[in-house]
């Protein structure tokens, strides 16, 4: 199958490709940095690890891992953050890149919610509904893994494959029964909307994340990727050691309330950990649970897909 067919069903979405930024061969004095919103832009400026830099950072803003992923594919940037669900279909895709860095999240981080008053109370009550979420990604995973520990058939439920702002719209007003999402999307939708949670990935998903990059990336860019992959590694410390400044910057930064922020970075307590077995063997797990509910066509040896070489770089003073 020819690798943009593959992307076609797996990373249904729009590639949101900013202005000036082009497929363009890459530049040694330019890392291109795709970021999803609230991501670790913010928290690097915010961190202080961006002075003099021998580089220049371009940085994109994506709404969601699929248009990451189309962009990464498209060479219109070098580098990006995704989760452990995308990757897997990242690689499914033969998108030409790498893990390079690897983060671990609490489990919570994933989750499925309803409204306050809505009669689901257990994945259960799921069967018959429909769950909005992104084909491929850390919500359709969970979904998944949730109906399968429960012993319900993967088709208990209809999905709704739709860009989070949509999902949220969708289950206020009744159109979807539940919504499947990470991260700030959860919090926002029990702080603020007063949703209730189902089911979280705890003991369902690895909590794993990683920073792909292009193989352009990795063979042209290596020190540049390799300074600003210890950068970031600075930046999480400095977050897990700043909880409530970093939930500051990071409200300021998406414009949700600070209660959320708060949620988002006790939740997440995002830590970078090395590329090893072990990571791998986690992966290679979700590799193997996409192939046999057929959301891939088949299981991949992901191995292959990362590049350990960058470890002593990410851990260094």
């Amino acid at each position: 199958m020819q690798r943009r067919t593959l992307l076609g069903g797996l990373l249904a979405a729009p590639a949101l490709i900013p202005a000036g930024i082009t497929a363009a061969g890459a530049q040694t004095a330019v890392l291109r940095v795709g970021d999803q919103r609230g991501g670790i832009q913010p928290l690097m400026e915010a961190a202080g690890v961006l002075a003099d830099l021998p580089y220049r950072l371009e940085w994109s803003q994506f709404a969601g891992a699929p248009m990451l992923l189309e962009a990464l594919n498209a060479a219109a940037i070098d580098t990006g953050g995704i989760g452990d669900a995308p990757f897997t279909s990242a690689v499914a895709a033969g998108i030409p890149g790498k893990a390079v860095s690897a983060v671990r999240s609490g489990g919570a981080v994933t989750a499925l919610v309803v409204p306050g008053d809505s009669p689901i109370r257990r994945v259960a009550d799921l069967r018959g509904k429909t769950i909005a979420t992104l084909r491929g990604q850390t919500g359709h995973f969970l979904t998944l893994a949730a109906l399968e520990k429960e012993g319900l058939p993967l088709d208990a439920v209809r999905f709704a494959f739709i860009a989070p702002d949509a999902a949220k719209a969708a289950m206020a007003r009744g159109a979807v029964d539940g919504w499947a999402t990470w991260g700030p999307y959860i919090s926002l939708a029990k702080v603020q909307d007063g949703a209730r949670e189902i089911v979280n990935g705890d003991g369902l998903m690895s909590g794993q994340s990683y920073q792909m990059a292009s193989d352009a990336a990795i063979a042209g860019k290596r020190q540049a990727l390799s300074d600003f992959l210890r950068r970031l590694r600075l930046a999480r410390e400095w977050g897990l050691a700043n909880a409530e400044e970093q939930a500051r910057v990071w409200s300021a930064a998406t414009g949700f309330p600070l209660p959320v922020g708060r949620d988002v970075v006790a939740v997440a307590a995002t830590r970078t950990v090395a590329i090893d077995e072990g990571v791998i063997a986690a992966q290679q797990r979700v590799s193997d649970f996409f192939a046999e509910v057929k959301v891939i066509p088949r299981a991949h040896r992901v191995a292959p897909a990362f590049d350990s070489g960058f470890n002593a770089a990410v851990f260094a003073a």
